[in-house]
């Protein structure tokens, strides 16, 4: 709904995947257009149903909330807290504050873009409004579009269409301020109550063991840790170091950008202005592209919500997959870390012990589940899905249609990556495979890439024993090639 512009008496600010109180674009409007404002945070039941217990992202989340109550109580202000249905959480609420509106930053994934348009008739049905704005990406829904009016399908051109309109129109970098009217915000009326995890059903992880910044202050951290400093700038080195998991390459900012811990809108001011000022190398500008790459992809969603469970390219839903039994122990062992590929075993360890996963070893297990294990993209997506601290609906399903070349911009059905191949070219030394597969740590740098191909001699001088300690390789990825390539000739007919 387009933002009246008569003021408002009193207002509710619902936050979700915007956890901060700074270049807030709900929170900025709300504060300028009315008297009081409330805000508020729902943990939803509806999405908290199909969660484990022991589930970082909640204890991300738990923690950041406890930052932004603070933070808003320093400015005079507090921060709600229910743990309900949102849906009929949120209209209740307003009535019991006697708000006039809500307002609330947009979302584009399908189920949130339903739950608003429940919340938001609920409102206008008690003659209340509703206002939602644009904040976790710089340009969404029809904004960029090709010369004929379509939503793009290949990233390249939505890419340069993307650069062309952030130059023209550089205004919509600008920050949102929220402190020049904090004073609007509504005082406490008592110390704060906040759900502790067990009250919310839930368990502390290895969150804190694992030393993962959370909240504002988390993310402020690991931005000026990956920014030009005063000894190092790794923006900078960003496109050499980005592709090697054993390095310190990545911003490892994605999930901030995923619960708003940060404002995007400051990640792109930064880029452009180290790029113009000549101060980000070749890092900067690639670390764009990546930015915009997540666009990418929330528009590929916003635009076709099919995506989520179909092949953005329907021909590939005619691919059969692997299924029965023995479908299911090769992908338990994938799951699991013991499919025999060392790399890929260590990119499961690191996701199932951390919840992150290098952007690498992203594409490398999931062509491994794909293409050498023919199993369905979408049991890698919904694992995923369940154990990624930075799960985006969007990013996610768009890196494994990717991967499956059944997606937008994706590789070609042909191109299979060799997991060895990989390994030796972006974990050179096994640094990387040695931290999380330390049984294979005395191994050497020719060696630890393919135990399966090492003399069972030389193997049993370093303590390993294939199918003991370290898995035989369940698949041989020559072979698998060659079914892969079979496997998608539907593709290829059709």
């Amino acid at each position: 709904m387009a933002l009246d512009p008569s003021p408002v008496q009193k207002s509710l600010v619902w936050l979700r995947r915007d956890l901060r109180a700074f270049d807030h674009a709900a929170l900025h409007h709300a504060l300028a257009r009315s008297g009081r404002v409330y805000c508020v945070f729902v943990y939803d039941r509806a999405i908290l149903a199909g969660l484990p217990q022991r589930d970082r992202r909640v204890e991300f989340i738990h923690a950041s909330i406890a930052e932004l109550d603070l933070e808003l109580r320093q400015f005079g202000g507090h921060l709600i807290v229910r743990h309900a249905d949102a849906e009929t959480a949120i209209p209740q609420l307003a009535a019991e504050l006697g708000v006039d509106a809500v307002f609330a930053n947009r979302d584009y994934e399908p189920r949130a873009i339903a739950r608003d348009a429940a919340v938001e008739r609920a409102l206008l049905a008690a003659g209340r409004q509703w206002f939602s704005f644009k904040d976790q990406v710089l340009f969404e829904q029809s904004e960029v579009l090709t010369l004929g009016g379509q939503p793009f399908s290949v990233f390249t051109p939505y890419k340069n269409a993307w650069l062309k309109k952030l130059r023209s129109a550089p205004e919509c970098m600008a920050a949102l301020p929220v402190e020049p009217f904090a004073q609007r915000l509504a005082p406490p009326t008592g110390p704060a109550h906040l759900p502790s995890l067990a009250e919310l059903g839930f368990a502390e992880t290895n969150l804190r063991q694992l030393a993962i910044p959370t909240g504002m202050s988390g993310a402020s951290k690991l931005l000026d840790d990956f920014l030009p400093g005063v000894a190092t700038s790794r923006i900078a080195d960003y496109a050499a170091t980005r592709d090697f998991p054993a390095v310190k390459g990545p911003s490892y900012l994605s999930i901030h950008l995923r619960f708003g811990t940060l404002s995007l809108r400051h990640l792109v001011r930064t880029a452009v202005d180290l790029i113009e000022r000549g101060l980000g190398g070749e890092g900067a500008a690639v670390w764009l592209s990546e930015l915009i790459w997540r666009e990418f992809y929330a528009m590929i969603l916003f635009h076709h919500p099919r995506v989520v469970g179909a092949a953005f390219k329907p021909a590939y839903d005619a691919i059969e997959w692997e299924n029965g039994p023995q479908a299911d122990a090769a992908f338990a062992a994938w799951c699991e870390g013991r499919t025999g590929y060392p790399l890929v075993d260590a990119a499961m360890a690191q996701l199932n012990q951390s919840g992150y996963m290098h952007n690498r070893l992203r594409m490398v297990t999931a062509s491994f589940l794909v293409k050498d294990l023919g199993i369905d993209w979408r049991r890698g997506e919904q694992y995923f899905a369940l154990h990624l601290n930075d799960f985006e609906l969007a990013s996610n399903n768009g890196g494994w249609q990717w991967a499956a070349s059944s997606g937008c911009d994706a590789q070609p059905y042909f191109r299979i990556f060799n997991p060895v191949k990989q390994s030796e070219k972006f974990d050179p030394d096994g640094r990387f495979i040695r931290r999380y597969l330390p049984q294979l740590a005395k191994l050497d740098e020719r060696q630890i890439h393919a135990p399966s191909l090492v003399a069972p001699l030389l193997l049993e001088q370093q303590g390993i024993r294939l199918g003991r300690d370290y898995p035989e390789p369940i698949v041989r990825h020559d072979e698998a090639r060659q079914k892969t390539l079979a496997r998608y000739a539907v593709v290829k007919a059709g």
